[in-house]
């Protein structure tokens, strides 16, 4: 079927309008034209997509990595498995330039110092941890209190001393420095006014001085008493090792007792029983060394040395001396120390003489004492257990003989001697606050003349130091010894001696200190029993380590059975103590 007339003359308008501007571009362009063919870019929807590859600006170039911006995003494919697009896309090194050596900061990672000066990763914590501290260190500000900068427990409520008024110290030995690391707690010094001493290579030496001056209402402790002023010197010298193994001590202590006035030379007519000068020495001395053979085995050995005079008022003093004889008593021991796991064994020999000077009379002669000079030779052996930490039982048991110079003495007696004694006890430690050793026995002696009996008694010997508090300590002290004698038909005496101290410190510079002892003197034999008191107060004053003041008072009541023997004595002293 054929078009119709209008619908052609439609058709033919339509094109010559399209035509006629077609027409008008071709005759004002000179050069010839092309036609453009039709590519699958001209339909690309992507930035760049009307342009080829090889043509853009912005190509990739050999030599210059393309950076990623640079690169046109690709829109994802609605078809594409998810799974797989979220796995990191192969890439290959095939025409890339390799690269060497480590890259800046990589090793820094969470800790460290970071060249780059990036972000800390932070790290993770748990639901509910706390977020820890930023540590104290250098430009770190300085907290409002500084907390106790010491080891050791907190303390709830400090003592008034503590907040008391005292001499500045820096910073850095207070530990008050931010940043500074926590210093250890420094001991407590149980004595800040006691000497600190001396080093002489690896001998620690301490010294001391003491004088006093005062007044004796009874010096020679005569049943009439008889007053002299009196004062007192008294020297000591301690020298200890430093050692890492093995140890030497040397403890000498001494003093001597002069007094102003002299004793009558005699009493209602007759001899005076003391002597007219009633100045006397007393000097204790002794020298301890340990060899550490192994960590089981040790030997040691003491050196000892005693220089006194016959007590005043005793029955062994000669009527009508001008002063008191001096007797010196040394002697040695040497022995050994052995462990077996919690037994030890501890045994040794002991060699001792004893020896008088002469005595001076009023009349000006003398009267020789080699009659009580002599020689002891024994042994000892100690067997203990350690039960448990603070409590050590032991057995000791000794054995002696004694020589004297002259088979006879000055009474026809034979004084030579055996004897010994065995005593059962422990060592006690309980938490520093009770410490020492008491220890019970029995001992005895004969004697080779028939006429004098055997000396025996119960024996006590102890030491113990119990700290009440941090300003009261408590001492208690006993003994028994067997003493030779000239008393007539008696074999010896048999002391006993009990002591009890308090120490006590108002301030750590102000000190009181009583002393109790209670003595027994049986003169076995004669049926005589002497009793001793001394009650003595002393008062201490520390201006320093170096300087004391000391005041005593000391009240001697000596009750003896013998008639006419008793005396009583008030001492009163003050004085100086210098050490260091």
């Amino acid at each position: 079927m054929g078009a119709s007339p209008a619908r052609s003359r439609s058709k033919r308008g339509h094109f010559l309008r399209a035509a006629l501007p077609c027409l008008a571009l071709m005759a004002l362009k000179s050069a010839p034209a092309a036609a453009q063919s039709l590519t699958p870019d001209l339909f690309n929807p992507n930035r760049g997509g009307f342009a080829s590859p090889d043509t853009l600006p912005t190509r990739r170039t050999a030599g210059l990595p393309q950076a990623p911006s640079d690169a046109l995003p690709t829109l994802p494919d609605p078809n594409a498995d998810l799974r797989r697009s979220q796995q990191a896309p192969t890439s290959s090194r095939v025409g890339q330039i390799p690269t060497y050596g480590l890259p800046a900061a990589s090793g820094a990672k969470s800790a460290g110092y970071d060249s780059l000066n990036r972000k800390r990763q932070q790290p993770k914590l748990y639901p509910g941890q706390p977020k820890p501290k930023r540590p104290i260190g250098p430009g770190s500000p300085v907290p409002a209190a500084m907390p106790d900068r010491t080891l050791g427990p907190p303390r709830i409520a400090p003592p008034p001393s503590e907040t008391a008024h005292k001499v500045p110290v820096p910073p850095a030995m207070a530990g008050n420095v931010p940043g500074q690391p926590l210093r250890r707690r420094l001991k407590l010094d149980e004595d800040p006014f006691g000497p600190v001493g001396d080093y002489a290579g690896s001998f620690l030496i301490k010294g001391a001085l003491e004088l006093s001056g005062g007044y004796d209402s009874n010096p020679a402790r005569l049943n009439k008493p008889v007053g002299s002023p009196a004062y007192v010197i008294a020297p000591e010298l301690l020298v200890m090792s430093d050692w890492e193994r093995h140890a030497l001590v040397a403890d000498l202590r001494g003093s001597f007792s002069g007094y102003g006035s002299q004793m009558p030379a005699t009493i209602d007519g007759f001899a005076s029983p003391a002597p007219v000068n009633v100045d006397r020495p007393d000097f204790t001395g002794h020298v301890d060394g340990r060899l550490d053979v192994d960590r089981d085995f040790k030997l040691g050995s003491q050196l000892r040395l005693r220089i006194a005079t016959d007590n005043p008022g005793s029955p062994n003093v000669q009527a009508g001396l001008q002063k008191y004889p001096v007797y010196a008593a040394y002697g040695t021991t040497l022995g050994f120390d052995q462990t077996f796991n919690r037994f030890q064994v501890a045994a040794g020999a002991t060699i001792d003489r004893t020896a008088y000077t002469d005595s001076r009379l009023t009349d000006g002669t003398t009267f020789s004492n080699n009659d009580r000079d002599f020689n002891q030779y024994g042994g000892v052996g100690r067997f203990s257990y350690d039960l448990k930490p603070g409590l050590k039982p032991f057995v000791e048991i000794e054995g002696d003989s004694r020589v004297h110079d002259q088979p006879a003495d000055r009474n026809g007696y034979f004084r030579d001697s055996s004897g010994g004694y065995a005593r059962v006890g422990s060592t006690l430690e309980f938490s520093r606050i009770l410490t020492g050793e008491v220890s019970v026995g029995y001992t005895a002696r004969n004697y080779v003349d028939p006429r004098l009996s055997q000396l025996s008694g119960f024996l006590t010997a102890g030491s113990l130091i119990w700290n009440a508090s941090g300003l009261t300590t408590v001492k208690f002290f006993t003994d028994t010894q067997i003493a030779e004698t000239t008393v007539v038909g008696s074999p010896g005496v048999l002391v006993h001696t009990y002591a009890a101290e308090v120490d006590h410190d108002f301030r750590r510079w102000l000190t009181a200190v009583g002393r109790f002892t209670y003595g027994t003197y049986d003169y076995q034999g004669q049926n005589r029993n002497d009793v001793t008191y001394s009650l003595e107060g002393n008062l201490i004053y520390k201006l320093n380590r170096n300087i004391w003041v000391k005041g005593t008072l000391r009240q001697d009541i000596l009750a003896s059975s013998q008639p006419g023997s008793s005396s009583q004595a008030t001492v009163v002293l003050l004085g100086v103590r210098l050490q260091n």
